[in-house]
């Protein structure tokens, strides 16, 4: 009997699934690629001193634009993408 209650306990660890033993952790997500999300980091910068990493910012926005007269929304994305990075969002 005491054979079977052991079996029992090691079958039921064996059989949960690995997700429920982890703790899930939530990450930060980023903003998403739309017009709303771009017009607040564009007047965010507006607010910024000169420096070398505005200038950088600068340059990816204007890729942005570039890439949207284009109708390439995922290179514009992605240059997006670069300017939250730099801004720390």
């Amino acid at each position: 009997m005491k054979t079977f209650i052991i079996a029992a306990m090691a079958s039921a660890l064996a059989f949960t699934p690995a997700s429920a033993k982890t703790k899930v952790v939530a990450k930060p997500k980023a903003t998403t690629c739309s017009a709303e999300n771009m017009v607040k980091t564009t007047n965010g910068m507006v607010v910024m001193p000169y420096h070398p990493a505005r200038m950088a910012m600068d340059k990816e926005i204007a890729a942005v634009n570039a890439e949207m007269s284009k109708g390439d929304m995922r290179a514009a994305c992605a240059h997006y993408a670069n300017v939250q990075k730099m801004a720390g969002k």
